[in-house]
């Protein structure tokens, strides 16, 4: 017998018949004799709804201000994930289940006071694992717990996936399902290279960077906490028949484990290629070169929530100016392009030039560690295709370039060949 959480997102529980089936992945593991938590998202394209309807009210009622109270937003989205909890517990019921809906709050899951991005700070687990161990189902609406100021604190988009994880720590469960409507994570998107792999086994820090580099499978704060916890975490389609051979099987079910390193007896040099779009390049010319202009730069982008990623700085032969480019959200750019020009007299510089519709293409894998000319096989291949490189950074286990976004699929190709990615 196992202790399990299962988290099933918007697609699995999109409509009544979705949700049935979800019932019986959850019937499933019941009659096996296991323990079952269930968390789940809102159905498909509601959260999407009930954001427009906030962000309209204060147009509708002629407000000077688009801006509305955060704790009402939570209060709003919220709900979408408490109607899919009830419903899935009746679904349950209906199937002869003994389970019950809870809200994050019941729970309770207490998190900061950042309304709309709150981050969990503490679960007590004790209640669900009583009534876990009486045969009872819970049913958890993800996405959502309980502030410092007692109102309703949602966790940012995805949170649904940060609430499983969080709550498979705290009742110290065997291993969190994920459910969705891929069947686990593959060597890179099969939409690009029809040859990807389905992966078994990701270590936990290839998943995050995969996560953090385009990757949707998993939302980069759930893999955080699995990392943290070690909470063993199977990425699995809610689309296959849920009596379908093997679906049950305690050790080794169908999708893709997400674990420690250690678990991964063979680890291949390279596990995957993920891309980003929609990377924009800002590069500020002619800078002096002293210390503090890195603090000039990025301290007031990161004050307005600019999220910085790719760095590189060119230094003059003489030591006295420097060059400095970097990567934001294309989304981002006009945002960043003012709030630098508000600052150019304590940066110093005498040019910003911004190029959008960049793509970031990353090579990502633990053996990289130990094996050397990793990186010369990526610049070697794109060479081959004509493809330029603008910027390069590059971690223990990642390689990340800069490309014009006309070139991401091919780049994503070749990368995923050259590697010996499409090989089974």
């Amino acid at each position: 017998m196992a202790r399990i959480v299962m988290k099933f997102g918007g697609t699995s529980v999109a409509n009544l018949e979705r949700i049935h089936n979800v019932a019986r992945h959850v019937k499933r593991e019941v009659d096996a004799g296991h323990e079952v938590a269930v968390v789940v998202s809102a159905m498909s394209g509601k959260t999407n709804e009930l954001v427009d309807w906030v962000q309209t009210m204060p147009k509708v009622a002629g407000a000077a201000s688009p801006f509305y109270d955060a704790r009402e937003y939570d209060a709003i989205v919220a709900s979408g994930e408490q109607v899919t909890s009830g419903l899935l517990a009746i679904a349950l019921q209906s199937l002869g289940i003994n389970a019950r809906s809870w809200q994050g709050w019941q729970i309770a899951i207490k998190t900061d006071n950042a309304h709309g991005a709150a981050r969990i700070q503490d679960i007590d687990g004790s209640d669900i694992i009583r009534r876990m161990g009486e045969g009872q189902v819970a049913v958890v609406a993800g996405f959502q717990g309980i502030g410092p100021d007692n109102r309703i604190a949602t966790l940012g988009r995805g949170g649904s996936d940060t609430s499983a994880v969080a709550i498979a720590a705290a009742v110290k469960a065997d291993r969190c399902d994920i459910y969705t409507d891929v069947d686990g994570v593959y060597t890179t998107d099969p939409r690009i290279e029809p040859k990807a792999r389905r992966l078994k086994k990701v270590a936990f820090e290839e998943m995050l960077e995969m996560a953090s580099l385009g990757a949707k499978v998993l939302q980069v704060r759930s893999v955080e906490l699995a990392m943290v916890h070690k909470v063993r975490t199977f990425v699995r389609s809610s689309f296959e028949d849920p009596d379908a051979p093997g679906m049950g099987d305690v050790l080794n079910p169908p999708g893709t484990l997400i674990c420690d390193e250690e678990e991964i007896v063979e680890q291949e040099v390279v596990t995957g290629i993920a891309y980003a779009k929609d990377e924009a390049q800002i590069s500020l010319r002619r800078l002096a070169d002293r210390p503090g202009v890195s603090a000039a730069i990025f301290g007031p982008l990161s004050e307005s929530h600019i999220n910085v990623d790719m760095i590189v700085q060119n230094i003059s032969e003489d030591g006295s100016k420097t060059d400095m480019t970097f990567t934001v959200p294309s989304g981002d750019v006009d945002k960043a392009l003012k709030v630098l020009s508000d600052n150019q007299g304590k940066i110093g510089f005498d040019v910003v030039q911004s190029e959008k519709g960049l793509v970031k293409v990353s090579v990502i894998g633990i053996g990289m560690r130990s094996h050397a000319g990793v990186a010369a096989t990526a610049f070697r291949a794109l060479a081959d295709k004509g493809i330029n490189i603008k910027a390069i950074t590059t971690s223990e286990i990642k390689i990340s370039i800069l490309i014009d976004g006309p070139y991401a699929e091919l780049a994503v190709r070749t990368l995923h060949s050259c590697y010996g990615l499409d090989k089974a």
